[in-house]
């Protein structure tokens, strides 16, 4: 499991289901027959939307982040069975959604589920081997087993990191849907170029947290300057818009809409989020 995969232009994380068990040795393209390589990846560049992370973008890879990591049961509890996997950022004390896909025939997901993979690997033309390794069954077992938490600083010897970051595989045409990755050029990413020209390369990564969906983190949201608002006599007012299950719909600070698209209700992670379950 790609939890995280990221640099300061792109990111994604990807679940790979694989049929071995335990632990298990293979060399070359024998490994291919054990784990879907590819995975099933969620880069919000490749899946349409270009100003969600970067340098000075919504979430502004200059500065610190949390990066939260949401695992959806079917029956919304901790032993539940495997359906999904949310992502959301925390930056300058706001939380921020994962968006949904601008690619046709996506544009209803906005997080890794069986269905969104299928449909993802259809529309990109690529094989879905993650469907013939298991797809989500097979990563819930994984977990069920117990995993460990991995943390490196890499660059890539074989494909330089175009996968990630720019257009990628390069025998396919760029404005075709999946192609594009993320803004860097396909001449980037040479391992003897990095290494070269960022040789103190670093990340730092900190308050690292595991437990309950909304426990794990917080976010205090700058109200800003207090506004009134006169309600004539006799009349009521409601909040506009329906948020979508696992959606902000409360918190404190936090000013869009409140009420859950049904048959959900707004429940109360901790001070600052409240999300639609």
């Amino acid at each position: 499991m790609d939890i995280w995969e990221a640099n300061s232009i792109s990111n994604a994380y990807t679940p790979h289901p694989c049929t071995v068990t335990g632990q298990t040795r293979c060399s070359g393209t024998q490994c291919a027959e054990y784990c879907d390589q590819p995975g099933c990846d969620w880069n919000p560049y490749r899946m349409g939307d270009k100003n969600l992370y970067g340098p000075g973008k919504t979430v502004d890879t200059t500065k610190k982040m949390t990066v939260v990591t949401q695992f959806i049961t079917a029956d919304n509890t901790a032993t539940g069975k495997l359906v999904e996997m949310r992502r959301l950022y925390v930056q300058d004390g706001k939380v921020i959604q994962n968006t949904k896909s601008t690619i046709a025939g996506l544009t209803q997901f906005d997080s890794i589920t069986d269905s969104f993979c299928a449909a993802q690997k259809s529309v990109f033309e690529d094989t879905n081997v993650y469907a013939q390794k298991g797809g989500m069954a097979t990563m819930d077992k994984s977990f069920q087993a117990g995993v460990v938490l991995v943390m490196s600083i890499w660059d890539d010897h074989a494909a330089h990191m175009l996968w990630l970051d720019s257009n990628y595989p390069l025998d396919r045409d760029p404005s075709k849907p999946g192609v594009a990755r993320g803004s860097c050029p396909t001449s980037s990413g040479n391992p003897k170029d990095v290494e070269t020209q960022s040789p103190d390369a670093s990340v730092t990564f900190s308050n690292i947290r595991f437990g309950d969906i909304g426990s794990t983190f917080g976010a205090i949201i700058d109200p800003g300057t207090p506004t009134t608002t006169s309600v004539p006599p006799g009349t009521t007012t409601a909040p506009s818009g329906t948020v979508p299950q696992f959606g902000q719909c409360g918190g404190q600070g936090y000013t869009g809409p409140t009420v859950c698209a049904a048959p959900y209700t707004c429940k109360v992670n901790n001070q600052w989020y409240s999300q639609c379950l």
